[in-house]
């Protein structure tokens, strides 16, 4: 289905776009008609577009003129950018004319252009004047082709947005239930918060007013049905002098709400001054109450206070139940954490439970014998959601032969009728609840393989390489982009999440019916498909429509194209999964991807990528990375001047970048951890001032005039993220200390995660270089992770007096310290929960300074102060000279790592025994190999 990425892309081409565009082209005859014509047709679009987009559904004549909307806004929207992408390559032109010191361009704002007077004639006029004419001829094709499909829209008798929409229908609920299977821990958890138990302490809990519980989960997975068992349950009917049960869905309306609550059990007044919000006062005055809001969607916090507020009559221990599918409904009502029941997936078991249930109810034992088998493969496709299972088993109770059943194992999911109407349903109805653009972002999620692991800022790139991002607010993509990704979480589209080890959100999946259901919303658009070569693969394209392909190889096919082009030239986004054998991209194909704004080859063994590459003008994202034995990359790509996000990862062979990086002006993501044989960056990448990601920077050793030096990253102000340093050259520079200066780290507020690496291959000369840079590094003090490789600083580590200025630091880890003698005074770290020291060769002893412990402090008349107050795990690794651990003396009065859970010492061979105070704190898991014989038998004893 295309209706969000229509609504998003009509939204664009009707608002400021053509208004810009009509002074770009007012030089050419007649071009700024069209234009007019082109926005009115848009705008009489528009307005009948949400009542096409919800038809489309039942009525294919519906979509039919949908997907010939979405192919001329396709088009629109590659004439829009063709012009952006000719201004910005002008733009390079005149400033690599005028010089040097000219290259730095200013932030690209999309259709925000210089004026055709100074666009088009300068430099190669002649080129430009007939690249302008050909836009303007595209731009009448169009017109000519909207003014058609505009007028086509009367025959379908649409209703304009002024009108009003008619909403899906949502099913009424109430609180009878037939029957349910599994969700006890849920039920038994939920009893609990009703009764006004504490799940942990079985105490009775004494709150105020009617708590609010949630119950939240993705449709279908039985909120309701939950709900229903705890409201029937006997000690909650008990429990409660009141039960009200109100299905609200959308919109929220708490008169009718309120209405609801007391049609059942009061007489209707006929005073016209009857307000509903009192009698529910009067009627749960001093009484004990028990509301259930049945899938509420409303976000306005306004109504919801308003019935609140009605309700704040009740006595004691009264509580309101609400199902919904967004995590924001459970916040805007005040919900806590300890309070909120989040469903998941129910058991396999339980789903075939359901299945069979209704699939062999009045059946014979024979026929359960017969299809019991394929009934349990069937049951997979649920994967835990309740309500496939039921709808699956309705499906197969009159399917009365193998074949049938066999049918119904072999079909895709979202083919199946009956799913389409009763699994969708409730799926469609948060996806209509969406905004447009995150819509967009939705149906985006199509392109992944089932199962698969979403990495969450990749994702996010890849909506921006699309254009779903865009807005008018003053605030940065990726902002907008975390802000999409939150929605789609709160709604329940996401689940499986993974965190970092900063307790970030790093990936998460798509349960299989929700990757079912954005297939069947995107079948013409969004294609995946598996086959043992390209050519196999590319026999199945038959539909031009797509615009979004996924291709799973298994063999070392070239990646060319015997079979017809046509069926490709529309892409937008191209992901190829090829890891076993050899991706040979032939040029040719790369020129029929005229369209192309993604193009993934993440892990599939490519070793050249063609100088066609540069022909593709409207990508935005590249990712080569863990292509091992990719060395280079074409000079050609330096013209894709669109280009924001370049992922290299893992190119291990990759030896250097294309000299002419800077007229990538608009890169904003630049990817190189783990090119583990770069030899530097190229000095036109310092040109590119608005990069936001750069997770790798190899300096350059002052030999090398074309490689960046240290001082150069000082030109990067807005780096944010993760940075690796590679300083191992640096130790050849004679200005080495004036270099580490002119990177100015401490201005980066945003970078928040550094690693120094000061080179394996160092030699002693280049100790008195690494103290003076390692000074002279000072980080922002909001830096929450520092990692140092390879220094070979002298004596006591001492990080130039700044590593006490990281007040936020949370993760430390030192490694390969060749000279280093003693640590610093690390416990003095107020929220360094994690410290990692590994290879330091030259340290015989960790004493009391490691802590922080000043001699005043040991005095019982001092003030308890605590080390390593937030400390919770710490390593230490390959300390092959290490003896001793200092303990304190009986009277010291400091606290020391109150909260360390966890201590692994690996490979301290000359290590006996363990401080005293260590064994005062309380649940510490410890872990030692390779160790002295003794440590190990001290440990034995302890424990």
């Amino acid at each position: 289905m295309a209706d969000a990425l229509i609504s998003f892309l009509v939204e664009q081409l009707a608002s400021t776009a053509f208004e810009q565009m009509k002074e770009k082209v007012r030089l050419i005859s007649d071009v700024e008609n069209e234009v007019d014509q082109l926005t009115k047709s848009l705008k009489k679009i528009q307005a009948v577009l949400k009542d096409a987009e919800k038809r489309q559904v039942k009525e294919a004549v519906v979509q039919e003129w949908l997907d010939e909307l979405k192919e001329v806004a396709y088009e629109m929207d590659n004439v829009l950018d063709e012009w952006n992408t000719e201004a910005l390559k002008l733009q390079i032109e005149k400033q690599e004319h005028e010089g040097e010191s000219s290259l730095f361009i200013k932030k690209k704002v999309r259709f925000s252009m210089p004026s055709p007077s100074n666009c088009f004639c300068f430099g190669q006029g002649s080129r430009r004047i007939v690249v302008r004419h050909d836009i303007a001829q595209t731009i009448k094709v169009l017109n000519s082709r909207l003014t058609k499909i505009a007028e086509d829209r009367d025959k379908y008798q649409f209703q304009s947005t002024t009108s009003g929409i008619e909403q899906p229908q949502r099913p009424k609920t109430s609180p009878l239930v037939d029957f349910a299977f599994g969700r006890e821990d849920e039920k038994h958890t939920l009893i609990s918060m009703l009764l006004g138990y504490s799940t942990s302490t079985n105490t009775v809990e004494e709150e105020r007013g009617p708590l609010v519980i949630p119950v939240v989960g993705m449709g279908g997975m039985g909120k309701t049905t939950l709900a229903q068992l705890v409201y029937n349950d006997v000690g909650v009917y008990h429990h409660f002098d009141e039960r009200r049960w109100v299905c609200v869905s959308d919109p929220f309306d708490e008169i009718e709400i309120a209405k609801t609550i007391i049609s059942d059990h009061d007489t209707p007044n006929s005073d016209k001054f009857y307000d509903p919000m009192q009698s529910v006062s009067k009627s749960f005055l001093g009484k004990r109450f028990l509301v259930v809001l049945d899938d509420v969607w409303t976000e306005d916090g306004n109504k919801w206070e308003r019935l609140k507020g009605a309700l704040m009559g009740g006595y004691r221990g009264s509580r309101i139940l609400v199902t919904t599918q967004k995590m924001t409904v459970a916040r805007m009502m005040g919900a806590t954490t300890t309070h909120m029941i989040h469903l998941g997936m129910l058991s396999e078991r339980d789903c075939l439970s359901i299945f069979n249930n209704i699939a062999f109810l009045d059946r014979k034992e024979d026929k359960f014998h017969l299809f019991g088998a394929i009934g349990n493969k069937i049951v997979k496709k649920c994967n835990g959601l309740p309500l496939a299972a039921k709808t699956l088993g309705s499906l197969m109770r009159y399917k009365n032969t193998i074949k049938e059943w066999q049918v119904v194992l072999d079909s895709q999911i979202w083919e199946l009728e009956v799913v389409e109407k009763q699994i969708f349903h409730p799926l469609l109805l948060s996806y209509y609840d969406l905004t447009p653009k995150i819509r967009s972002c939705l149906l985006f999620c199509a392109s992944f393989p089932k199962d698969c692991e979403i990495d969450k800022e990749n994702l996010i790139e890849l909506w921006m390489s699309q254009n779903y991002l865009s807005s008018n607010r003053n605030i940065e993509k990726r902002a907008i982009g975390e802000e999409y990704f939150d929605d789609l979480v709160m709604r329940s589209f996401f689940q499986d999440f993974k965190k970092d080890d900063y307790g970030n959100l790093r990936s998460c999946k798509m349960h299989d019916i929700v990757h079912d259901f954005v297939q069947f919303l995107t079948r013409n658009e969004c294609l995946i498909i598996e086959a043992n070569g390209a050519n196999q693969a590319i026999e199945k394209l038959s539909n031009e429509s797509v615009h979004h392909l996924t291709l799973m190889l298994a063999a070392d096919d070239p990646l060319s194209l015997p079979v017809p082009f046509r069926t490709l030239k529309k892409l937008r986004s191209l992901t190829i999964f090829n890891k076993e054998r050899v991706t040979t991209i032939d040029g040719n194909l790369i020129l029929k991807l005229k369209c192309l704004r993604t193009l993934n080859l993440r892990d599939s063994n490519v070793r050249d990528v063609p100088k066609e590459i540069g022909e593709l003008l409207h990508l935005r994202y590249i990712d080569l990375s863990s292509n091992w034995g990719l060395k280079e990359l074409p000079d050609a790509m330096c013209n894709l001047c669109n280009l924001e996000t370049l992922h290299l990862e893992f190119c291990l062979r990759l030896e250097k970048l294309p000299k002419a990086m800077g007229k990538l002006i608009n890169l904003k993501h630049l990817y190189l951890n783990g090119c583990d044989d770069l030899r530097g960056l190229p000095k036109g990448v310092g040109r590119l001032r608005g990069l936001r990601i750069l997770d790798r920077f190899v300096c350059g050793g002052g030999d090398d005039k074309e490689i960046l030096e240290l001082g150069d990253l000082g030109s990067f102000e807005h780096l944010q993220g993760t940075l690796q340093i590679s300083i191992e050259k640096l130790g050849n520079v004679k200005d080495a200390r004036e270099q580490a200066q002119k990177a100015q780290l401490e201005k980066k507020k945003h970078l928040l995660h550094l690693a120094l690496d000061f080179g394996e291959n160092s030699r002693d000369q280049q100790r008195i270089s690494d103290e003076e840079v390692l000074d002279a590094l000072r980080p922002h003090p909001d830096l929450k992770s520092l990692i140092v490789w390879y220094y070979n600083g002298s004596g006591t580590l001492v990080f130039g007096n700044w590593i006490m200025s990281l007040q936020h630091l949370t993760h430390l880890t030192l490694q390969w310290f060749s000279y280093c003698e003693s640590l610093p005074p690390l416990g003095k770290l107020p929220y360094l929960e994690v410290l990692n020291i590994r290879s330091m060769r030259r340290v015989k002893k960790v004493g009391v300074e490691l802590l922080g412990i000043e001699e005043t402090q040991t005095s019982p008349a001092t003030a308890t102060p605590t080390a390593f107050p937030k400390l919770k795990q710490l390593e230490f690794g390959s300390m092959a000279n290490w003896e001793e651990w200092e303990g304190v003396g009986d009277y010291c009065q400091v606290i020391i790592m109150p909260c360390l859970s966890s201590l692994f010492i690996d490979g301290a061979p000359e290590l006996k025994q363990l401080p005293n105070f260590l064994y005062y704190i309380p649940q510490l898991q410890m872990k030692v190999d390779h160790v002295h014989p003794s440590l190990v038998e001290y440990l034995a004893r302890w424990s």
